[in-house]
């Protein structure tokens, strides 16, 4: 085999992007002026995770929606942790999500008049403001702190049918309040002995404006600064504060967060009342998460499968997340293609998996080199193939790119063939080996077969045939040769050994944790199969994460951990057909 077997682009033109109502507003925007700033571009976004887990490929439509826009319309997008919580964060996860975005193909630097500007953020930094903003808060009469057990602020919620009730706390002077909030800073109250809340309206419709909790008591420990704080802000009151000091135009989100923008408008607003802010200040849309079928994307499962040794960990293969896809090989292409494909919307909907199979195999095809590989082997002996000797043949490195040159490899009298390439009592339609039929070696020789070798309990452990000696391919003398069946094979004493890995996807059912469901109950017992196949020997120079296609079989990927110089082990990425429900 050559050495050209490296995966190359096709070279096609970028489509522009398809128009959405955040495209529309954007431009609305722009025309009006709204983030018309001197110093600042007109639009800026964010992708802020929290540290607490590993991306999944839902996590992916949100960072193209965000990389996107603002690459589109040479604008920003802000790298931003919001790492509130030190129980459920660590070092691990802001490592692997940045490893995750910059694979997906996005980043947050940006040279400007030839500097680098890094837009790195973690609402960690903001701590000491945010704590400014929630003394402000109380000083004005717009949050206070109570002191109520868990248990009774609950009930004190109310429901979706039922008002809330006011806590008797509520009407705490500012400075009781004030004074009670610094010394849960100074450490002197246990974890949830006070809470601080803003004062909104305990009888709202809107759950989430029932006096939220804003500040919390956490002895904890955090990754990054460390015992200083044993208060932390919420979630829900740091997101958006932080959005506003990243000076954020455009804060884009999923649905689920559609109930909690009328809290996000009101902090911005009282702090920019307190003058922390100017206008405008940032405004949320939300947009439909990705929803693929025969997937779970809950943190709390896919940690269930990996602590359960159900999968091999994050980077299972099998695994939804995106340290997993691409050791899977999938690739940032195909990902990206298949988030501008489904589009962005308002209306939450399930995308079959196959769409995303699709976009892979779409990527793949002009990109990966051809190699053949023998999955489950049967010994093919030429009986009349002179011993001792090889024959070089050839085939194109990608049929439909001549210019990438040609791969070489040997034949000799002894290959591997499939198994289901020879039936001693063939089917009706079956063209492939069976004694007496003749069948084409692909890009080899026409040969006949004679019969076939069986162990003591029946199993057939070799076939055995003749070859034409005039008929191979590319000579002069093979078109004399009509031929219905064209098999696969590689050379024994050449092939490389190697690990396969058949993967296939983890859930059997397309909604595996729908309706309350066991979601375990739905996992697929052949999701993984490991053989021991045989490859043309030109397959030992493959390097981690180079894709190929097996003819015949499907696109395979070189593991990027087990691999190892001359040892490949391979990855099946997806077949060449979708067979799912059919």
């Amino acid at each position: 085999m050559s050495n050209d077997i490296k995966s190359s682009t096709a070279n096609t033109a970028t489509p522009e992007p398809a128009a959405n109502f955040l495209r529309n507003q954007i431009d609305a925007d722009l025309v009006a002026g709204t983030y018309a700033r001197p110093d600042l571009p007109n639009v800026i976004t964010r992708f802020p995770p929290e540290p607490n887990g590993y991306l999944h490929i839902g996590h992916a439509k949100s960072i193209c929606v965000n990389f996107g826009l603002a690459r589109d319309y040479a604008g920003l997008c802000h790298m931003r942790f919001d790492d509130t919580n030190p129980e459920k964060e660590e070092q691990e996860y802001v490592d692997t999500i940045l490893d995750s975005v910059k694979w997906l193909g996005f980043t947050w630097e940006k040279e400007i008049a030839g500097a680098k500007q890094t837009h790195l953020y973690y609402a960690s930094d903001y701590f000491n403001k945010l704590y400014e903003m929630a003394e402000y808060l109380i000083t004005a009469g717009h949050a206070y702190v109570d002191s109520q057990s868990a248990a009774d602020m609950k009930a004190n919620r109310g429901n979706f049918g039922e008002p809330g009730k006011n806590s008797p706390y509520r009407d705490r002077s500012p400075a009781e309040s004030l004074d009670l909030f610094r010394r849960m800073k100074a450490g002197e109250f246990k974890d949830g002995e006070h809470i601080v809340r803003a004062k909104i309206d305990m009888a709202s419709p809107n759950i989430n404006l029932r006096d939220p909790a804003i500040y919390r008591i956490r002895h904890a420990h955090h990754h990054r600064t460390g015992d200083k704080w044993c208060i932390y802000p919420m979630y829900d009151y740091t997101h958006p504060l932080s959005d506003a000091l990243e000076n954020i135009t455009h804060s884009i989100c999923t649905l689920e967060f559609q109930d909690h923008r009328p809290f996000y408008d009101w902090v911005i607003e009282r702090c920019a009342e307190g003058g922390f802010f100017k206008k405008p200040v940032p405004h949320q849309y939300e947009f439909a998460r990705l929803n693929l079928t025969y997937i779970i994307t809950s943190k709390r499962k896919l940690r269930q499968l990996v602590e359960e040794a159900i999968v091999e960990g994050w980077d299972d293969p099998r695994m939804p997340t995106l340290v997993g896809m691409r050791r899977r090989g999938y690739t940032p292409e195909a990902i990206q293609l298949m988030c501008e494909r489904t589009g962005v919307t308002k209306s939450d909907g399930w995308i079959d998996y196959s769409v995303l199979e699709g976009c892979l195999r779409e990527d793949l095809d002009p990109k990966a080199p051809r190699a053949t590989a023998v999955l489950r082997p049967l010994k093919l002996v030429i009986d009349n193939f002179p011993e001792g000797e090889t024959v070089e043949c050839t085939s194109p490195v990608h049929p439909h790119f001549p210019e990438r040159g040609n791969r070489v490899f040997p034949i000799s009298k002894e290959l591997w063939i499939e198994q289901e390439d020879f039936m001693e009592t063939p089917s009706k339609g079956y063209f492939r080996l069976f004694p007496g039929n003749k069948v084409r070696l692909r890009y080899g020789y026409v040969v006949e077969c004679t019969g076939c070798d069986k162990d003591a309990d029946g199993n057939v452990i070799a076939v055995h045939c003749n070859y034409f000696a005039d008929s191979k391919s590319g000579t002069e003398g093979s078109a004399n040769y009509k031929v219905k069946g064209n098999i696969h094979w590689v050379s024994a004493p050449h092939a490389l050994e190697a690990e396969v890995r058949l993967f296939d996807r983890l859930f059997t059912d397309p909604n595996p944790d729908s309706g309350g469901k066991d979601f375990k109950l739905a996992l697929n017992p052949a999701s993984k199969e490991v053989v021991t196949a045989y490859l043309e020997p030109g397959m030992s120079a493959a390097m981690p994460e180079d894709v190929y296609q097996f003819e015949r079989h499907g696109y395979f990927v070189a593991d990027r951990v087990d691999s190892a110089p001359g040892k490949p082990v391979f990855n099946r990425v997806v077949t060449l057909k979708d067979s799912w429900g059919k």
